[in-house]
C-alpha cells in the first residue's frame, strides 16, 4: 500500500462511484483529498465517508464546464490544504447514446465534448501551476476504453471526448516531463457506477453482449479495481510512468472456443 500521509490531492466527480471510493482511500492513506462535484449533499456525504475513514476531505461545489469553478476549485484547495500533490480528473458523462453520427444534435455532441474533454483540459490548466509551485505531482485523468476503440453503442460524442482525454495526456507528459509532473490516463472497461449500473438494469441483454465482446472475465468490475490503479499512478511506486494509456477491463477479448 502507498503511502499517502501529507500528500494533496484533488478528485473532480468525486460525489460517487470510482471518484468517491478512490477519495475514500486516499483519505484512509493519510492523504488530504478535495473532492468537486454538482451535488452538494452528496459531496458532503463522502467527506463525512473520508473522516470516518481517520482522514482529512473537503468538498467543492463546481461545475467542469465553468472556467471560474476549475480555477475556485484549485484555488481553494489551496486555501485550505497549502499545496497540491496528484490530481483525478474523473468528472464525465455519456451524453448521447444510440444514436448514429448524423442524428447527433449539438447539444448531445458539445455537452460531451465540454465535460469530458474540455473539462479537462481547463482542470489540467488550473492544477499544472500549482503543481509547479510545489515541485511536481502527478495528474490521473480518467478515459476509457471507449478512448481506444470505435463506439458501437451510438456514442460517438463520449467515444471522441475519451480519445481527445488520452491525446490531451500524452502531450501534457512531454510538456511537463522536465518540471516533474507526470500525466497518465486510465481506461477503464464496464465497471458497476451510477453512470453504468441504470442502463446495464435497463438492457441486460445488450450489457451481456458488451462484456462478452470487451472483457475476458464477462464481470462488470467494481469501482475499487479503477481506484487501485488511480492509487498506483499517484504514488512514487509509478515515478517512472507517464505519457501511459492504461487499460483496465479485465482482459480486451474473450476466447471463442
Amino acid at each position: 500500500m502507498a503511502d499517502f500521509a501529507g500528500k494533496v490531492i484533488l478528485i473532480t466527480g468525486a460525489t460517487s462511484g470510482l471518484g468517491a471510493t478512490a477519495a475514500i482511500s486516499l483519505a484512509r492513506q493519510g492523504a488530504k483529498v478535495a473532492i468537486t462535484g454538482r451535488r452538494e449533499e452528496q459531496g458532503q456525504a463522502v467527506v463525512a465517508q473520508m473522516a470516518a475513514a481517520g482522514g482529512e476531505g473537503l468538498f467543492i461545489k463546481a461545475d467542469v464546464t465553468l472556467r471560474a469553478d476549475v480555477e475556485a476549485m484549485v484555488a481553494k484547495t489551496l486555501e485550505r490544504f497549502g499545496r497540491l500533490d496528484g490530481a483525478v480528473n474523473n468528472a464525465g458523462i455519456t451524453g448521447g447514446m444510440f444514436k448514429p453520427v448524423a442524428d447527433f444534435t449539438d447539444e448531445d455532441w458539445g455537452g460531451a465534448i465540454d465535460t469530458n474533454l474540455t473539462g479537462v483540459f481547463m482542470s489540467m490548466r488550473a492544477q499544472i501551476p500549482a503543481m509547479l509551485a510545489g515541485g511536481g505531482g502527478s495528474i490521473v485523468n480518467i478515459s476509457s476504453m471507449y478512448g481506444t476503440v470505435g463506439g458501437d453503442i451510438g456514442n460517438c460524442g463520449y467515444v471522441a471526448s475519451k480519445w481527445g482525454v488520452i491525446g490531451l495526456s500524452k502531450t501534457a507528459a512531454i510538456d511537463y516531463a522536465h518540471q516533474g509532473i507526470r500525466v497518465n490516463a486510465l481506461c477503464p472497461g464496464y465497471c458497476h457506477s451510477e453512470m453504468v449500473d441504470p442502463y446495464a438494469v435497463a438492457a441486460p441483454e445488450l450489457f451481456g453482449k458488451l462484456l462478452e465482446r470487451y472483457t475476458a472475465t464477462n464481470r462488470m468490475g467494481e469501482s475499487h479495481v479503477v481506484a487501485d490503479a488511480i492509487e498506483w499512478l499517484l504514488s512514487d511506486k509509478s515515478s517512472f510512468v507517464s505519457g501511459t494509456a492504461i487499460p483496465i477491463q479485465g482482459g480486451e477479448h474473450s476466447r471463442l472456443y
